[in-house]
């Protein structure tokens, strides 16, 4: 299993890197710098950016109006795209259904869905978790029922459907046999956002980022066609879906830049008559965190050889994504310390910190949520015990 890159792919990161500082506009560039939080506008602007590259969706078959990469070129577009600090394009559409509409969709929701995800014409959202079915996600209530007529009637709510206000679509989950046993009796299904009965209920997290929305259903009628895959297939297509969100947890490339921000601050926060990169126990912290970052990449580049051989994501995504997730948490949170009281200001008008620091409190408060979504690392430690160790 070769864990090195050949020089053909060293020469494309090459090529990524040079197309980054070229083709970025000079706006998102100003606020990649810092490590700013990108507005709606300003993720679809980078999104059109890369879709005239070719590279809007680098996982995606050429037949499809993908770019036709291979696996090790695909992870060296992400990381580098993480590592400059590029607006994280919305996933659900690109990394989530479009690619469960190319494994399980017919033909005609192909070529409905595909162009417009790819363009950008038409933005997505997940509608997974409810109220009270998150881990468990398979005691999910949100009902579609067959009123006999080519549809289907779907009643319920979604909650934390992500940048819900600003889409257009949302892949549901949903009940269509509430006799079955919990997994066998759900289907997936494609909502249009403007249907009637559909309302998007947007509200703040504590960093102050509109991110997160709750989504009601009441009485909205979806045509039949819009069923991905079989009907009570659901679960199928869930499972494989998280499998892809739990690799792009992993989150490398975004885990290296924040380490590299947080000696940043070190090295301009004064501490005695040096800085706070100079004091030994915070080396330490930083050297013991890039340690879990370096093992973690090197289990990346595994799975990625893996993939090169045809093998599926398979339960090591859970690895994947618990300890990615819980390193891009320790680097935020190492930044909070060494910031002191700047650390207290995500609320405050821009320019009463240094720039680079303006942005970390907004996301250290977001991203504690990197350890719930894509399945709770509680859930992913039960995988982890039971699909590759055995045990229970």
């Amino acid at each position: 299993m070769e864990l090195a890159f050949s020089p053909e792919e060293l020469a494309f990161r090459d090529e990524v890197r040079a197309f980054v500082r070229e083709g970025m506009p000079p706006a998102i560039r100003a606020k990649a710098a810092v490590d700013g939080n990108f507005d709606m506008h300003e993720i679809m602007e980078w999104h059109k950016v890369l879709y005239r590259k070719g590279w809007v969706a680098p996982h995606w078959p050429k037949e499809l109006g993908g770019p036709g990469l291979d696996t090790a070129r695909r992870f060296i577009l992400v990381e580098e795209l993480e590592l400059a600090g590029a607006p994280h394009l919305s996933p659900f559409g690109l990394s989530m259904v479009g690619p469960l509409i190319i494994q399980f969709g017919t033909d005609a929701q192909k070529q409905r869905y595909l162009p417009k995800i790819l363009a950008g014409e038409e933005v997505w959202c997940q509608g997974y978790s409810e109220p009270n079915s998150g881990s468990d996600l398979a005691s999910l209530r949100c009902r579609a029922e067959d009123d006999g007529k080519g549809s289907f009637v779907v009643n319920g709510q979604k909650t934390w459907t992500t940048y819900a206000q600003y889409d257009d679509w949302i892949f549901c989950l949903v009940r269509t046999d509430a006799s079955a046993k919990k997994q066998a009796g759900i289907s997936f299904l494609l909502i249009d956002l403007k249907t009637p009965g559909v309302t998007v209920k947007p509200f703040l997290t504590t960093g102050g980022t509109p991110a997160f929305c709750e989504t009601f259903f009441d009485n909205v009628v979806v045509p039949r066609e819009n069923l991905v895959g079989p009907l009570n297939g659901g679960w199928t297509l869930a499972k494989a879906l998280l499998g892809h969100e739990r690799t792009m947890i992993a989150a490398v490339g975004q885990s290296a830049r924040a380490i590299r921000r947080v000696k940043r601050i070190a090295s301009e926060t004064r501490l005695g008559a040096g800085t706070v990169l100079d004091d030994p126990g915070f080396r330490a912290k930083i050297a013991r965190l890039e340690i879990k970052l370096r093992s973690l990449q090197m289990a990346n580049y595994r799975a990625i050889a893996g993939a090169q051989l045809g093998k599926a994501p398979g339960p090591e995504s859970s690895i994947l994504k618990l300890r990615g997730s819980e390193i891009l948490q320790q680097a935020f949170e190492l930044a909070m310390e060494v910031m002191g009281e700047n650390s207290l200001t995500w609320f405050n008008e821009a320019g009463v910190v240094p720039p680079f620091e303006q942005w970390v409190p907004s996301a250290f408060n977001y991203l504690r949520a990197t350890t719930i979504y894509g399945g709770s690392n509680e859930i992913q430690k039960n995988i982890i015990a039971k699909m590759i160790l055995g045990l229970g």
